[in-house]
């Protein structure tokens, strides 16, 4: 199977800074309450609506997929960058790692509890996104519920924009667009979050997180 240009660059820019991107984000949660809150109101959801399992989409170094286990979810990670796959099992062996695409989950109809997509988004082409959010409908069982998390754009004006992310070429989404985007592929907002930038930090972006059921 011939991949995509934008795919196949995202998974060897990731192989190549797996093992740097771990050393720097490893315990980044430790430092996001606001992440963290989010990452547990979506696991308070997904356990009331009858607590099925939940993919880690483009999961990483596996830091976060192990966060959801210690909130009592039965997480398993997903990543195209089988350097990250690698990493994430080397430093949660008894957690499942797989390696594998969000165009194309190894994963069946409606099975799953959840789905997290946490900055895996970025990366995707606007012209590619409906195709990845059909998939997160694809696997999601009825009532299951998706955590998005994204950088967003500059204004409504601005429903996608590229920004100079060090890795791979990525983009930013205005919160809207990206949840009328959803809304076409059977997925309602229920809840956001908009977390303004710091002084520190070194992109002046709002990071967003949407959560959205499946009906």
């Amino acid at each position: 199977m011939v991949e995509h240009d934008a795919l196949t660059a995202t998974r060897e820019a990731y192989d190549t800074a797996a093992r740097t991107y771990a050393e720097l984000f490893g315990d980044e949660l430790r430092d996001r309450p606001l992440d963290r809150a989010m990452l547990g109101a979506f696991a308070e959801h997904v356990r009331a609506n009858g607590d099925g399992q939940v993919a880690d989409l483009g999961c990483g170094p596996g830091h976060v997929t192990a966060h959801l286990d210690t909130l009592g979810l039965s997480a398993f990670g997903v990543d195209v960058s089988s350097a990250m796959i690698e990493a994430a099992r080397h430093a949660y062996p008894d957690l499942r790692f797989d390696i594998g695409s969000m165009a194309a989950p190894d994963i069946a109809d409606g099975v799953l509890g959840g789905v997290l997509s946490r900055w895996s988004v970025i990366h995707t082409p606007p012209r590619e996104l409906p195709g990845i959010l059909a998939e997160f409908h694809r696997v999601l069982a009825p009532g299951g519920y998706l955590l998005i998390g994204f950088s967003a754009s500059e204004g409504p004006a601005y429903p996608t924009q590229v920004f100079d992310h060090a890795v791979a070429p990525a983009y930013r989404w205005w919160p809207d667009h990206l949840a009328a985007s959803l809304r076409t592929a059977g997925l309602a907002e229920t809840a956001r979050m908009v977390r303004e930038p710091q002084p520190a930090d070194r992109r002046q972006f709002r990071e967003v997180y949407l959560l959205a059921r499946k009906g």
